[in-house]
Order: structure tokens, then C-alpha cells, then sequence
């Protein structure tokens, strides 16, 4: 993804001012934090283990996948799957293809475990904007956690893209960070401001009816839409998504890692004392099979309490 000649690209392919990139280096004269205190937060939390990476958890990605209608022999497209967690589920539909797209290492060797003994799979080092694939040979294409931390023109260039990808029919699914719809625009900005620091990444959040309106303006029909609390890093939510063995394992690795305890909580401190601002969407959308098609539909969301 586009990258100024003084920025530099976050996993997502978002540019960041060197003055918030985690990776840069200390200016003369300052003390090198922990690495865990510089890392971009989701990558600092899937190296201590964390596989689940979507703000809703693996239970509304299911519930997206399942509202896609997933077939045996489809023909499947991932843009940024992150460390594979999505790419196992989808691979167990039995697709007759599958191109995990994403132009950045991190998460590519996860992803290539899960691709082997896949021989339909296949890992496309490419932008999301400019996969390099094929135009209307998708039947669902699938985007998680990545267009949260896109400016709102590269959120159109990769949706433009998705709808290119897709043969008429076809569905695209996206699992977001979104905000409330009743806050204030100075509360918005606030928030964006907050989480970003707290990531180390540039977060541009939309609303629910802000992600459903940038689906709906490439041409797509809103058919489902769904909800679940921003409750990533919560212990109940990291036993639901990781398991109990996982969960172990996350804790004690980040127990072990310097700086990354304090960095966990600090991210869980913002996300609760955010809570009554932020939610997880997930949409599908489909692109029309005839041009004169509505654009819209009735759209039905749910959001199940966790225990």
C-alpha cells in the first residue's frame, strides 16, 4: 500500500508518521524501551500467542461466515489474514480456491502453515487496493481487522477493489471496529485519537451505518449485518477465542515478555474505559447480479450477550 517517502506502513498498509512508528529508532540520547512497548498492538498480542485478532471475536466471525452461505468448490479471497485463524475456517468449506492477499512478513509463516496440504491455497504478496487477481473471480471475499486502521480513501480503493474481485452474486464480508452512532464529533475524534496511541497504528473507526454506507457506495447490497462487544482482551473472551490452553499460553508468555504486561493492560484499560463508544460489526454485502438491482436491503443485527 501507498507509503510517503517519510512514513512508514503499518501490517495494514496504513502510512504512519515516523514520530508513531513502534518500529523506529530511539532519538539520540533516550533509552530503548521494551520492544513490547513499541509494537503495533495487534502484532505485540498475536507474537504472545493470540491467534483471534478480530475486534468481535472468533464467535462473529462465524456468524459472518455463516451468513455468507459458504459452499463446497467457491471460490474464496482473503485480504489480510493475519496469522490464518479465518483462513482455517474457510478452508474447511472444501473451496475450490483460496488466495490469502497481503504485501507485508508479519503472520506470513502462521499463514503458510495452515495453507500446506492446501494444494487449491494459495498466499499473494500484493496490496489489498491491487491484489493482481483476476477480475470477477471471487465468489466471497473476506476482510477482517484491516480497514479499521485505513484512511477513509484507501477504504474505498480496497472496497472498489473487493467489488472488482467479485463475479456478479458474489459476497464480500468485513468484521470492523465500529463506533456508536449517538456520539458527539468531538467524542469521535477523541476516541480515534486514544485507540491509536494505544496501538501504536492509526485507527479510523467508522460507524455501523458509516461501514454499511461505504459498502453501499461501491455498488453492494447490504444483506447482513451483525454486532458483538469490543471485548478483545477481556479473560472471558480470551478463553472463548484462544481456548484455555491458548489463553494459558498467551498469559504466560506475556507474564514473561518485557513490557508487555503493562502494554496488555494498558490497551484493556482504554477499550473498557471506551466501552460505551465502541463496538465489533460484521457485514456481508453482495455485488448485484444485474445492474438495475437494488442497492439495499432490510439489514437484521444481533448481538448475543457473553455469558
Amino acid at each position: 500500500m501507498e507509503t510517503g517517502s517519510t512514513a512508514s506502513a503499518s501490517p495494514d498498509g496504513a502510512a504512519q508518521d515516523p514520530a508513531q512508528d513502534p518500529g523506529a529508532p530511539a532519538p539520540r540520547g533516550s533509552r530503548q524501551a521494551p520492544e513490547a512497548t513499541r509494537m503495533q498492538g495487534h502484532w505485540l498480542l498475536a507474537v504472545l500467542g493470540k491467534r483471534v485478532l478480530r475486534p468481535g471475536g472468533i464467535a462473529l466471525t462465524r456468524r459472518m461466515l455463516d451468513a455468507c452461505a459458504l459452499q463446497p468448490g467457491q471460490r474464496l479471497v482473503e485480504l489480510g489474514p493475519g496469522v490464518g485463524r479465518t483462513a482455517e475456517l474457510l478452508l474447511a468449506t472444501r473451496p475450490s480456491s483460496y488466495r490469502g492477499v497481503d504485501p507485508h512478513p508479519e503472520g506470513r509463516e502462521q499463514v503458510a502453515a495452515v495453507l500446506d496440504g492446501h494444494p487449491e491455497a494459495a498466499y499473494v504478496v500484493a496490496d489489498a487496493s491491487r491484489t493482481g487477481l483476476p477480475g470477477a473471480s471471487a465468489d466471497l471475499v473476506v476482510g477482517e481487522a484491516m480497514l479499521t486502521m485505513q484512511p477513509d480513501a484507501h477504504k474505498r480503493e480496497i472496497v472498489a477493489e473487493a467489488t472488482r474481485l467479485l463475479a456478479p452474486g458474489g459476497r464480500y464480508a468485513i468484521h470492523e471496529l465500529a463506533l456508536r452512532g449517538d456520539l458527539t464529533d468531538s467524542e469521535v475524534e477523541a476516541t480515534r485519537k486514544e485507540i491509536s496511541r494505544a496501538i501504536r497504528v492509526g485507527a479510523r473507526p467508522l460507524t455501523v451505518a458509516g461501514w454499511s454506507r461505504l459498502l453501499t457506495e461501491a455498488g453492494l447490497v447490504v444483506e447482513w449485518s451483525g454486532t458483538a462487544p469490543m471485548h478483545l482482551l477481556e479473560p472471558r473472551r480470551l478463553v472463548q477465542d484462544e481456548g484455555l490452553i491458548g489463553a494459558a499460553r498467551f498469559v504466560v508468555r506475556m507474564v514473561r515478555t518485557p513490557g508487555a504486561r503493562e502494554r496488555v493492560r494498558s490497551m484493556r484499560w482504554l477499550f473498557r474505559l471506551r466501552a460505551r463508544a465502541l463496538t465489533a460489526v460484521a457485514l456481508v454485502a453482495r455485488k448485484p447480479a444485474e445492474a438495475s438491482e437494488p442497492t439495499e436491503t432490510t439489514t437484521e443485527t444481533t448481538e448475543p450477550t457473553e455469558g
